[in-house]
């Protein structure tokens, strides 16, 4: 059994999308924290109160971050009861805080239904506390604590969920197009490139701006998650109001005022690049970004050393296969015309590589949610470094 540590050190768990866990483990540690697990679609690390409002406001990448309650290994429902009753909800939930099961998953063990195992969790949570503040009976009328429950291999992890709505949601794209990528895995997308902003970067399937739009928060150091609210912050008696004031007052220190970039971002759709404009105002970045109406087939650029790095359509989002051939031998003429530059794409259409005609220098698998989607990178020459 593995027990809550108390304020001062807790194990903190954020979960990813599979396949870019060593991204955001990189992140994790450029923030100061000590890595004490990797897993599929998770890391977990050891951070203090602070550390809470650092990977809530400053992880680019994470889905939530979730404060780790315990773990135990069960194979029947009343080993789960018994492992959840033991861990000391007293310590997190006050007697009038609202509480319930938000998830439950299971991989690969013997108790699987996940309605089954949230009911079961939330039971023994209630008796738990139940002799913990000796009472029959809980108004639940205050703060909300919910909870998520991962079983891997009957290895049970019981979690509180500090974040709300997942880290994706930055608070800058109030309008979207109809299959937009979300802003971490965007943002994983682009800390997979060697891309820094002395370089020009073109999406030319831009959408509602992603993208471009993470690349220049980027490059701006704005920490995605500065404009936006988290569950944890009514968690008043194990996160204080200051610690979150502190954090998002160094987070605006740090941000870079005077910065020249050419970001660039294109969408053959005028309403689209609108919506890119208008949400890049939002995120305060609308200075750094050009957005253009323009089609695929017009891309070309004078400069060299450019960074291509888009989700092009692939049949999920345009419902008509039928055009890709077509569509994805353009991308390969219009990346071949550019001089020294290098392209970098998502994308589940798995005929990518034979249509653009090169094959990629590297391919990572990614899950895109349930879509399983190819990350393929196709690397141009390094400029040559300036003279002292």
């Amino acid at each position: 059994m593995v027990y809550y540590l108390g304020m001062k050190k807790m194990e903190l768990i954020a979960p990813c999308h599979f396949g870019l866990e060593a991204v955001l483990k990189k992140e994790i540690i450029d923030l100061g924290y000590d890595i004490t697990e990797v897993s599929d679609g998770r890391i977990t690390f050891a951070g203090d109160a602070d550390a809470v409002c650092r990977a809530n406001i400053g992880l680019r990448t994470a889905e939530r971050i979730l404060i780790k309650v315990g773990s135990f290994h069960a194979e029947s429902f009343e080993e789960l009861y018994q492992g959840v009753k033991e861990l000391p909800w007293e310590e997190f939930i006050p007697e009038r805080g609202k509480f319930w099961v938000k998830k439950a998953s299971s991989v690969k063990s013997k108790l699987f239904s996940p309605s089954d195992i949230q009911s079961i969790t939330k039971k023994a949570i209630v008796e738990k506390l139940k002799l913990s503040y000796h009472t029959d009976w809980f108004k639940e009328d205050a703060e909300s604590y919910p909870i998520r429950v991962f079983l891997m291999k009957d290895e049970v992890t019981v979690a509180l969920d500090t974040t709300g709505d997942s880290l994706h949601k930055r608070g800058y794209r109030k309008l979207e197009s109809k299959a937009p990528i979300a802003e971490n895995l965007a943002a994983a997308l682009i800390k997979l490139t060697p891309w820094n902003g002395s370089r020009i970067l073109v999406d030319p399937f831009c959408g509602s701006g992603t993208i471009p739009i993470e690349a220049a928060m980027m490059a701006a150091n704005i920490a995605p998650g500065m404009n936006r609210n988290f569950t944890a912050e009514s968690w008043t008696h194990l996160i204080t109001p200051q610690n979150w004031k502190d954090v998002r007052e160094e987070a605006q220190d740090e941000i870079i005022t005077d910065i020249d970039v050419d970001i660039q971002g294109y969408d053959l759709d005028p309403e689209m690049v609108e919506i890119a404009r208008i949400n890049a105002r939002k995120a305060g970045v609308e200075k750094m970004i050009h957005f253009q109406t323009r089609d695929i087939a017009d891309l070309s650029h004078r400069k060299k050393y450019g960074f291509i790095i888009t989700n092009p359509p692939y049949g999920e989002r345009i419902g008509d296969k039928d055009i890709l051939p077509k569509l994805y031998r353009t991308i390969g003429e219009r990346y071949k015309s550019l001089d020294a530059w290098s392209m970098y794409l998502i994308t589940g259409y798995e005929q990518a590589e034979k249509y653009i005609g090169k094959k990629a220098d590297k391919n990572r698998k990614i899950y895109n949610g349930m879509i399983k989607t190819y990350f393929y990178q196709f690397m141009g020459p390094k400029p040559p470094r300036r003279s002292e």
